[in-house]
């Protein structure tokens, strides 16, 4: 076979391997995006919706979600979710992922027992949620009253800062195995040696943690940290299982109020500039870690 002949081969072939992946990216990912964005500058509605015969309004729609009070509501409430929930997810997951990395008999089997957690369906999560904080049968209260820390059942999903909680709780249950699993990964290609030469040198057991492991996985924290924020930050089945984004926008989330405006308003077009809103924002939180790791790229080159 000609040389030529053998390269063009590989090109095929690589095209080959290549293209199913290009086309469900364009037609699942792309063409949604692109096609939100158009209907963001248009006046979309269940009455044009399916004549297509909507006008073209500008950024108006934009100008309209950012006067309303409950877009800096949603905004608000989708940041202190996802703050709160990494503030917690992220250090019990790092410790655990510590613990595990010990060498014990049963750690592979809890270590397993604890993934199960994160491989459990959302929705089921959430499902399971609402019923521990139900106030009347729910096993959160019976607990506290056993304690006696409460007197009398608490409405935990009928308030709005203990429905908040309520749903800060599930998320870090679901996401700190998550956490658990990348770091406790990042953990096993740690060289020995510098631990024992440590050692050696006189390092205690928190030198070694904070001189060593935390500098060695920045890397690895870095990215469990953006990929929480990004999960966490578009979270939108949980909320809408447990609370609708309710008592009134007290858990409002920009992904809960997008689907209410586009399937319960059907005022799509207003749901669409939602949605671009969270899109913008994540899209941020991207490009703000694409250039903290070609920052630390550079500086192991250098």
């Amino acid at each position: 076979m000609k040389k030529g002949g053998y390269f063009q081969k590989k090109k095929l072939t690589f095209f080959a391997f290549v293209l199913p992946g290009a086309v469900f990216m364009a037609v699942m990912i792309i063409y949604p995006i692109i096609y939100n964005i158009v209907m963001s500058f248009k006046d979309v509605n269940i009455m044009n919706f399916a004549t297509g015969d909507s006008k073209f309004i500008g950024l108006s729609m934009y100008k309209d979600i950012l006067h309303d009070k409950v877009t800096w509501i949603a905004i608000k409430n989708t940041l202190l979710f996802t703050v709160w929930c990494l503030l917690f997810q992220f250090p019990i997951g790092f410790a655990m992922a510590l613990f595990f990395s010990k060498r014990f008999k049963l750690a592979p089997t809890l270590r397993g027992i604890n993934v199960i957690a994160w491989m459990i369906p959302m929705v089921a999560v959430a499902g399971v949620f609402k019923y521990m904080f139900n106030s009347d049968v729910g096993i959160v209260n019976r607990i506290l009253m056993g304690l006696h820390l409460i007197s009398s059942p608490v409405e935990w999903l009928a308030h709005g800062n203990t429905a908040l909680a309520a749903i800060v709780v599930a998320n870090i249950w679901k996401g700190v195995p998550f956490n658990m699993i990348l770091l406790a990964t990042a953990l096993t290609t740690l060289p020995a040696d510098i631990y024992e030469s440590a050692s050696i040198d006189g390092a205690n057991k928190f030198q070694q943690f904070f001189l060593l492991t935390v500098p060695l996985l920045k890397p690895a924290i870095i990215s469990v940290l953006t990929l929480g924020f990004i999960y966490t930050f578009k979270v939108f089945d949980l909320v809408y299982v447990m609370t609708g984004g309710g008592p009134g926008s007290a858990t409002e989330m920009l992904s809960t109020l997008a689907y209410r405006y586009s399937f319960a308003e059907y005022n799509f077009s207003q749901g669409a500039a939602i949605a671009n809103v969270l899109f913008v924002l994540l899209m941020i939180v991207g490009f703000f870690y694409i250039h903290i790791t070609l920052k630390e790229d550079k500086e192991d080159v250098g």
